[in-house]
């Protein structure tokens, strides 16, 4: 079982290196709002990387903001 399965660690996406902090995420949900394609809330209210995601790359602009706006900085995007 994978952190982002689990619930705690930090969940990467290997092919874009886009990770989560879940010990940090407090499931503001600004993340999905931003980049509904990317991200989504597990059952407990976290962020989670959506199994489907249509943007996998780290140099999109709607992934640097919804790390942005995640008021925790939960949120790594490589090359930010």
């Amino acid at each position: 079982m994978s952190p982002a399965e689990s619930g705690t660690g930090t969940g990467t996406d290997g092919d874009s290196g886009i990770a989560i902090d879940r010990d940090r995420c407090i499931g503001a949900g600004q993340c999905a709002l931003t980049a509904p394609a990317v991200f989504t809330q597990d059952h407990d209210g976290l962020s989670i990387l959506r199994p489907d995601a249509e943007i996998r790359t780290g140099g999109h602009p709607l992934l640097r903001e919804a790390a942005r706006a995640c008021p925790v900085a939960a949120i790594t995007v490589p090359g930010r």
